[in-house]
């Protein structure tokens, strides 16, 4: 019995030191294995047991040596999204000038062709065949009336393969633009195709990096569950870079983190996933699948109350806590609830799986300092700022307007460099950008809370300011009263004209805006309190296009109640008006049920002319109709492009 003992002792210490060592010591004989137990414990006798060995612990090390290179090809793929956006972005930035050297054209031959009728007129009277040639109207480009060009032009007729070519990769297109509706019972929305299809890729990446070069035996699942445990750690950055308000991901691919928001749930899940697979895995080896040689001599309890196991069995639970509080149910219920939960179970995992796993330390530390630097150096630093607001409860009863003005301070030339002096409110913002917001006199608890809320009002013109004359900002949020901190705020309104508020922002992408330059013809769609992401770029696009006569803007804007018109004075939607923008408001749908959106969108569709921008803000049923109509428009061939700007956290 005693040589059985030490037979175990020596394969368990032989496992671990074979685990701190480095792969060269696999790479040795059969007998010099038998060195690592030293000469107290004398090795197993068993081949097999020496060869079942060396083969667990080369899995072990081999699949972290195959989870480092996760992040390498992570950073390949973002490097390819980088160039794409950077491809999408010169391509509108090309079509934003031609569009307006091409309305340049179009006045310059105008005034030609009135010089050359004329000169035609005081000749008439030369010779016949003059005024013959004359009277004869030769089409020029002048003379095309765009108003009357079609929404969304058709592609070109292709014929052969070349045409077949074409249709495939227009249907293509069309399925991955796609939105499938909700899951039936559980009414849950489904994202797009080209969404689903993405985050199945990276599902079938984990899945690789979790089964490459692993033997599938009840033996080995102690390798299986090492490897989950790799897979874990390995996507631990990704998360935290997911959820950071402030990224580069924003510069190189065009999407800011509301838009990317769901990639950082499907992450967590994952997460979350292969962490249940990583403990039951290392719970069902000890127990069930281990080696008699292998097996340590200790009950279910001794187990469980090892140090080791503790600090997983916390980090694991913490971040299952940080999965079910991150559910949409619970953040629209809890939301105060989600944002403390969410910054101190963060805490309490990356402690406990620094301690847990040794492995896993380099890592913890990147998720960390992404952590630190996003909420610490940017959040409550750089993009921080305090200002005076002015309250007002709106005509519905039920929306609270918080505007400010001041005048948007000269840039530091000491700062310029380094592009630190615009980051805060202060600085002015972008269309369609979002701030958090807090208030501390609400009370004690909401000192700490941020809430996120997008600029209703349109974005102040920076590059028309002058030191004697300094742009001014005119902020406005639109904050819909639900529970907990907008009807506290809804209280403080009807009782103080005035609050403290402390800004975090602007946030956003310009992803948009770009767009819609770049199109001839711009449909903005909102739905109810989305006019508040629609508005300031419409109203962006109607002071460019002032002068640009060729581009089309057209707002759709579905309420639910007359009292919502009050969200945008009419003053503004009549200089819209002024400014050539198409506004139509449909009856509220209190009183005339939802309008036909779709037919709206269709029927623009339905025509052929210029390229076509779309965005369309509203609840999910509106953007996934609109998302919808789109894909059957470019599964015609027509020429057009969909932004979906999402609000809800």
């Amino acid at each position: 019995m005693a040589g059985y003992d030490g037979e175990r002792y020596w394969a368990l210490e032989a496992f671990r030191k074979s685990l701190q060592s480095s792969r060269y010591h696999l790479l040795r004989d059969d007998n010099s294995v038998t060195t690592w137990g030293g000469e107290e414990y004398p090795p197993p006798l068993d081949r097999d047991q020496l060869r079942y060995l060396r083969k667990l612990e080369a899995c072990i090390l081999d699949g972290r040596q195959i989870a480092a290179t996760y992040n390498v090809v992570l950073i390949i793929i973002l490097a390819v999204l980088a160039l794409i956006n950077l491809y999408g972005r010169i391509r509108n930035r090309i079509k934003w000038r031609l569009i307006e050297d091409c309305h340049a054209t179009l006045v310059a031959a105008r005034e030609s062709r009135k010089v050359d009728d004329e000169i035609t007129a005081s000749s008439a009277s030369s010779s016949t065949l003059e005024v013959s040639l004359a009277s004869e109207d030769i089409p020029k480009a002048a003379d095309i009336d765009v108003e009357r060009q079609p929404l969304l032009r058709r592609s070109q007729t292709h014929h052969g393969i070349e045409g077949q070519y074409v249709d495939v990769l227009n249907l293509l297109r069309s399925w991955l633009a796609y939105q499938p509706p909700p899951i039936p019972l559980l009414n849950r929305s489904l994202p797009s195709n080209g969404t689903t299809m993405f985050v199945l890729a990276f599902y079938g990446l984990n899945l690789f990096y979790q089964l490459y070069a692993l033997p599938l035996e009840g033996r080995y699942l102690v390798a299986f569950a090492d490897r989950a445990g790799c897979v874990f750690i390995v996507n631990l950055p990704i998360l935290y870079l997911l959820a950071a308000k402030n990224q580069p991901l924003k510069a190189l691919t065009g999407y800011f983190y509301e838009a990317v928001n769901i990639f950082h749930r499907r992450v967590g899940e994952l997460m979350c996933l292969v962490a249940a697979v990583h403990f039951a895995g290392m719970v069902a080896w000890v127990g069930w699948f281990a080696p008699d040689f292998l097996q340590p001599d200790q009950s279910w309890y001794s187990f469980f109350t090892r140090p080791l196991v503790i600090y997983g069995v916390v980090t694991f639970a913490a971040y299952d806590l940080l999965y079910v509080t991150s559910l949409g149910t619970f953040r629209q219920r809890w939301y105060e609830a989600f944002l403390a939960s969410h910054v101190a179970l963060q805490i309490i995992a990356l402690v406990f799986l620094w301690l847990h796993s040794f492995t896993a330390r380099p890592y913890v530390c990147a998720a960390l300092v992404i952590f630190l630097v996003d909420r610490l150096v940017y959040r409550l630093g750089l993009r921080s700022a305090t200002i005076s607001a002015d309250l007002r409860v709106l005509e519905d009863g039920e929306t609270v307007l918080l505007s400010a003005d001041w005048d948007i301070p000269r840039r530091r030339s000491s700062w310029a460099c380094f592009g630190l002096a615009r980051k805060n409110i202060r600085h002015g913002w972008h269309p369609a950008d979002h701030v958090f917001i807090t208030i501390p006199e609400l009370g004690r608890g909401h000192a700490l809370q941020t809430h996120p809320f997008t600029i209703a009002s349109a974005a102040p013109d920076t590059n028309a300011a002058s030191p004697d004359a300094p742009a001014h900002a005119w902020l406005n949020l639109l904050i819909r009263v639900h529970s907990g901190f907008t009807a506290d705020l809804l209280r403080h309104a009807r009782l103080n004209g005035r609050a403290s508020v402390r800004l975090d922002g602007p946030y956003g992408s310009r992803g948009a805006l770009d767009m819609l330059r770049g199109s001839h013809t711009a449909v903005l769609v909102a739905g109810g309190s989305g006019i508040a992401v629609v508005f300031p770029l419409v109203w962006d696009l109607a002071r460019r296009s002032a002068a640009t006569t060729r581009r089309k803007v057209m707002l759709y804007w579905v309420i639910h109640s007359r009292a919502q018109l009050s969200w945008i004075p009419e003053e503004r939607l009549d200089e819209l008006r002024r400014r050539g923008v198409h506004v139509t408001i449909p009856e509220p749908t209190a009183e005339a049920g939802r309008p036909d959106v779709p037919a709206y969108v269709a029927g623009l569709a339905s025509a052929a002319g210029g390229t076509a921008g779309i965005v369309v803000s509203g609840p999910d049923g509106l953007n996934r109709s609109v998302r919808n109509v789109y894909a059957q428009a470019i599964r015609r061939g027509a020429d057009a492009r969909l932004r979906v700007e999402k609000f809800g956290w």
